[in-house]
């Protein structure tokens, strides 16, 4: 588009001015063929890559909100799961399910209508053999489940049939949806009833619906179950077979919900297993969406999640658009420049001087529009550091998450530690009085003394239980190092019995202090415990030796097994969210666990190979 420019020895002979003037509209008639095709193919080039950039930043945000979605999901599904299996051993419920007395169900009601508020349940109540509720949390509401007949229930089937059930259910009596969490009484061999916890999940939907996006969790049967959207309740992520449909409606497990299908139809498949759905939004919107889907874990539902495309996807394809027009144009721009600057040295000086003004009028534009791109950016780099402030709120929700889920794991194991006790006590206190009505007041004595040892036992295990459950950062403070280990064995004991003896710990002296927090530290040996005895489940010669060793500044704890060590690619990104080599793991303890330890000034490092793996924490002494 442009000739060379002229010297000594290429010098043209004068051009006539007529002749001239042809070839410069020649060359702008080219330069503008040129410039309509580059747009074009710039046009074509800059939509293709803004929709590509706007369906993978999509897909990578939708992924990690689905994620911490799910994980919050599983922590508010821990929480009630192991109040049916205490509550099966409880002394007042046997007795009420044994005697039938007023007392004893009066005591049971009162109970029952406690632990509903302490517990966040939406209703507890027990029913004999037959399924008939005989005690209920709302005793004293005009609804009250006492007296109802629940045995048609799969949640009471199951639990009468294999001790535990679990079953998402439209209330019979409160017409209110929730999850059943049941566990079969016994005594002496004897079944004599169920205890049931329902769990409404009436926050969990409010907070999604905060977030704008649909959101919706189906069963084993593709029905909608938890929704943020309240119209998509009992709806169908499929079409159902017509028996099955028919079972579930004369089963009453949804009430009359005519289980119709939601109103979302596949527009385009997309790599990875994501879907790009249309779908129509309660009110008559429609609107395009990814569809994300993730199990949930400890459950055989599917959480989905709708990431809307369309307004990211025009602010990308627009930025693509702009950067690539800014670039094409400004490139176009020199060119013309370069052919002006040509054609000003054929026509004068004058033509030179006009030239050399546009160029600068050219460019203050092209500052300008410099300029509001630099303000662009900075906006964005704002809203990525009011993000990240956000996530640091997600990451505290997280480390409660986590130490609930730890607790729920133990909580099974617990109550039968707590329950062998208990039932040593009961014939320890037997004999005592049959040794009083004899006279045998040295061995009363003696059965009475075993009685004490055994609740100290029981004391020390329900302490270090109520201890991790509390909720909170914590504040730094001295902390006995001795006690933070032994806390944290007391509460994988049960966890892993017969395993247990594996770790071995060469524990410090009581005096030894270092700074932190006693429940956040427990936590964090926790997980470390228990991540070195799952590795270790497969070997017969399995041993975990745990050693303190004090520096100028603290002390040095190191956790060495002798597994099969951590896979290079696990261990690169072993602290990043999300990453695990665990079916049901969620990639989060050992994150949470560092976390933990820079709020205490402490450090944690790893060192894998085939012997086995070395975690050595780092902790300031006092």
């Amino acid at each position: 588009m442009t000739e060379p420019l002229e010297t000594e020895e290429n010098r043209e002979p004068p051009v006539h001015v007529a002749g001239l003037k042809r070839r410069v509209r020649r060359a702008w008639r080219l330069f503008a063929t040129v410039f309509v095709i580059g747009v074009a193919l710039v046009g074509l080039a800059a939509n293709r890559y803004g929709r590509e950039a706007a369906v993978s930043s999509l897909l990578q945000q939708g992924r990690t909100e689905i994620n911490l979605k799910a994980a919050l999901l599983r922590s508010v599904l821990e929480r009630p799961r192991a109040l049916p299996l205490v509550l099966s051993q409880d002394r007042d419920v046997s007795d009420a399910l044994t005697t039938r007395s007023g007392g004893d169900i009066d005591r049971l009601n009162r109970k029952l209508e406690a632990l509903v508020t302490g517990t966040k349940a939406a209703v507890i109540y027990v029913t004999d053999d037959r399924g008939v509720a005989i005690a209920s949390s709302n005793w004293q509401d005009k609804a009250s489940f006492v007296g109802s007949d629940y045995s048609f229930r799969s949640y009471f089937q199951d639990a009468m049939a294999r001790g535990t059930g679990e079953q998402f259910a439209l209330g019979s009596v409160s017409n209110r949806p929730g999850l059943y969490i049941t566990n079969r009484v016994a005594s002496a061999g004897k079944t004599l009833g169920v205890v049931v916890v329902k769990m409404e999940f009436e926050q969990l939907e409010s907070d999604w619906r905060d977030s704008g996006r649909p959101a919706f969790i189906t069963g084993p049967q593709n029905v909608v179950l938890i929704t943020n959207l309240p119209s998509w309740r009992f709806m169908t992520a499929g079409a159902l077979d017509p028996g099955m449909a028919a079972a579930l409606r004369e089963s009453l497990q949804f009430g009359g919900a005519p289980l119709q299908r939601l109103p979302i139809r596949v527009e385009t498949p997309l790599v990875g297993g994501v879907d790009q759905v249309r779908a129509v939004l309660p009110g008559g919107g429609e609107a395009s969406f990814l569809e994300l889907k993730t199990e949930v874990a400890t459950t055989n539902w599917v959480l989905h999640y709708l990431v809307p495309v369309q307004p990211v996807l025009a602010d990308s394809v627009g930025q693509a658009m702009f950067v690539s027009f800014a670039l094409f144009i400004g490139a176009s721009v020199l060119t013309a420049v370069v052919m002006w600057r040509r054609q000003a040295s054929l026509f004068g000086m004058a033509r030179a001087a006009l030239a050399r003004a546009e160029l600068e009028r050219r460019v203050r534009e092209r500052t300008r529009d410099l300029s509001r791109a630099r303000d662009l950016l900075q906006a964005e780099v704002s809203e990525h550091r009011n993000t990240e402030q956000r996530l640091k709120g997600v990451q505290q929700e997280l480390v409660a998450a986590n130490r609930l889920a730890i607790l729920g794991q133990v909580a099974a194991g617990v109550a039968h530690e707590i329950n062998q006790p208990l039932a040593t006590i009961r014939a320890y206190a037997e004999n005592a009085q049959t040794f009083l009505e004899r006279k045998k007041i040295d061995t009363a004595r003696e059965n009475v003394g075993l009685i004490v040892d055994l609740t100290q036992r029981i004391a020390t295990i329900t302490d270090e239980l109520r201890a991790f459950a509390r909720k909170g950062r914590g504040a730094p403070e001295p902390v006995p190092l001795r006690g933070v280990l032994e806390g944290a064995l007391v509460l994988l004991k049960t966890r892993f019995a017969g395993r247990i003896e594996a770790i071995s710990i060469d524990l410090p002296d009581d005096d030894l202090k270092v700074l932190g927090n006693r429940i956040r530290l427990e936590q964090v040996f926790i997980n470390l415990f228990q991540n070195a005895l799952e590795a270790l489940q497969e070997k017969n010669d399995a041993r975990v030796e745990v050693r303190v060793d004090k520096t100028q500044t603290g002390v040095i704890v190191t956790v060495a097994d002798n597994g099969p060590g951590i896979p290079a690619d696990i261990r690169d990104v072993l602290f990043t969210p999300f990453n695990t080599s665990k079916e049901q793991g969620l990639g989060l303890g050992l994150v949470i666990s560092k976390e933990i330890l820079a709020d205490y000034g402490g450090s944690i490092s790893v060192e894998s190979d085939e012997t086995g793996t070395r975690f050595a924490v780092g902790l300031k002494g006092v």
